[in-house]
């Protein structure tokens, strides 16, 4: 996934979400030492931890996204961490107390070999009994091959207005769920101008995350169905992830 041209877009649609935020933070406060946060895009979970006191490490593939975390900490006055690389493969000269992947981003290993990578690396990256948060959303879709608008409108100071329209194209023998935007700016003299932005993500089940867990070194995880603790149900939008290295 080239989250580079993504990044601007990105930024517009979640940068006010904040269902995770004190979960996270808690854990962070919690750590008692350095924190490790996988697909730390452009620094909303990462900058929420900093304000807090803890010593954090983004992890990110993206330099744009990562160009974006920091124009966040300047206006924040903050000093935020990245580290410019892939969960597989990149490699930090210091063990952690915590790693964290919120908001989805271990949907973007495509292949279990690909995800058992990037599980083991992490692991080796955490001291002995150093607990990894992560969560994922519950695979519910809309309609397959269908245009339409989820409510995502944006307005700038200038009067132009953006809409973001999705077409959604299910694999369901790869478990891979295709997001493709098309991003509609139209300017107070009519002018309309179209961007298009392709999201692939691999989704999980409950069962093999907790299979993949076991295989790169962490215990059995708790899961729940909510940020604030809930069951895991029919109904629930997320599944959260807490587990250790063994």
């Amino acid at each position: 996934m080239d989250y580079d041209a993504f990044a601007d877009l990105y930024d517009h649609q979640y940068d006010v979400y904040r269902d995770d935020l004190h979960f996270y933070g808690g854990l962070g406060e919690r750590a008692g030492g350095p924190v490790l946060e996988i697909g730390a895009g452009t620094g909303r979970v990462t900058a929420f931890l900093a304000r807090r006191g803890v010593d954090i490490t983004g992890l990110e593939p993206s330099g744009r996204m990562i160009e974006r975390g920091r124009e966040r900490a300047a206006k924040e006055n903050l000093t935020l961490a990245f580290k410019q690389g892939d969960a597989r493969t990149f490699r930090i000269d210091q063990k952690f107390a915590l790693a964290i992947a919120p908001f989805n981003a271990l949907m973007h290993l495509y292949t279990p070999n690909e995800q058992l990578q990037a599980l083991e690396n992490i692991h080796a990256h955490l001291t002995p009994g150093a607990p990894f948060a992560f969560d994922l959303y519950v695979p519910r879709f809309g309609k397959a091959n269908t245009l339409r608008h989820e409510g995502e409108t944006f307005h700038t100071p200038d009067g132009a207005r953006t809409d973001v329209f999705l077409v959604q194209r299910h694999d369901k023998v790869r478990q891979h769920i295709t997001t493709e935007y098309h991003v509609d700016t139209t300017q107070p003299d009519g002018t309309l101008k179209r961007r298009h932005y392709t999201l692939t993500q691999r989704y999980y089940t409950r069962y093999e995350v907790e299979w993949l867990l076991r295989f790169a070194g962490f215990e059995s995880p708790r899961v729940t169905g909510s940020f604030q603790g809930g069951p895991l149900e029919r109904g629930s939008d997320v599944m959260v992830f807490q587990t250790r290295a063994l």
